[in-house]
Order: structure tokens, then sequence, then C-alpha cells
């Protein structure tokens, strides 16, 4: 029912607290049904970045996931994606990811960019609630984790959210290997 832990967060179900949404995750919460299964957290827009958040909150980096936007081009038309990966790996734009873009060369879209088509805030971009006519591309690790913490489309919130309601949104794709893992230093 939304409230889940993980280590210092305590969420509460998304629909007690529809002002930590961006419009578009609102939205896409509610026609899907899931704002009492998915859960918000409100933060200090200072630690949203994945690793201020892991810090502050001392959670695990297997329990952070990362949605990033990219995008190519092929005979001259634009093709988006986003990927969630967790936040021990990156995720491979320029093999796995061009690859299924079928473009010669995919890259992260800009910041501005990025804010502007998905009408989130850099920082709190998250897969619930993009464009319908963009693949979400979830990595496999992603879709089998208990929970999971992403953004909430804003800087001050987090959302907690079952693996498997990310890999059961309308345009994700469940992709073995999306991420690879980061060296560790």
């Amino acid at each position: 029912m939304g409230v889940f832990t993980l280590g210092g967060l305590t969420s509460v179900p998304a629909a007690s607290r529809t002002d930590l949404l961006a419009p578009a995750v609102l939205d896409a919460l509610t026609v899907r049904g899931l704002l009492d299964d998915v859960g918000v957290v409100e933060i200090d827009p200072g630690v949203s970045d994945t690793a201020a958040t892991r810090e502050r909150f001392g959670l695990d980096a297997a329990t952070l996931a990362n949605c990033v936007v990219v995008g190519g081009r092929r005979e001259g038309a634009e093709r988006i994606a986003a990927c969630v990966v967790l936040s021990t790996t990156r995720a491979d734009v320029n093999g796995t990811v061009r690859r299924l873009l079928d473009v010669r060369k995919a890259s992260f879209l800009p910041m501005e960019r990025a804010v502007e088509l998905t009408g989130m805030e850099y920082g709190g971009i998250t897969p619930i609630g993009l464009p319908a006519d963009w693949p979400v591309l979830v990595d496999a690790r992603v879709g089998r984790a208990d929970v999971v913490i992403v953004g909430s489309g804003v800087r001050r919130s987090k959302i907690l959210v079952p693996g498997r309601l990310l890999a059961a949104l309308p345009q994700a794709r469940i992709v073995d290997g999306l991420g690879t893992e980061i060296p560790a230093a």
C-alpha cells in the first residue's frame, strides 16, 4: 500500500501527497490506478541526485534507480527513449541502447531538452508519465527489484515503487544487460 522503508526513508502512499509529484507523474499514476501502490517521500532538493540521496539516507546502491533520456537519429528522424538502470550500473548507451533504437549513435539528451520534453525537473526525471510514444527501456534487474527509489518528476521528492510496476508500464521493455556494472573505485 505505498508504504515502504528503505534505509532512512519511509514513504507514504502517493495518494496522500500528490503535491510531491510532477503533473505528468500524477496523471499517469491516476490513470493506471497506482496512487496507493507507489510511495512518495519528501526530500531536500539539494540531495536529490543519486549519490547524495544514497549517502544522506544510508541506502543500498542497489535500491536506487536512475532514469536517463537518450536519443539518436535514423534517416533524419529522431528516436528517443528513457532508460532505467540501477545506480550500481550505467546505461549501455553506445551498445545496447543504440541497437535497440536502431540509430548510428545514441547519446544523452541535453539537460534543457530532456526537461522540456518530459515536463519534469532535471534530477527528478522518472519513467512514469513520459510521452506515450517513447519506449521505456528497463534493465531486467530493476524489474526484479522488490522496491526501487527513483525520481518523482520534481527534485523535492522521490518515489518508491516495486520494480514489477515499472516493468509493467505500457511502453516498458525489459532488457537484460541494459545497465553495465560501474567499476569499483
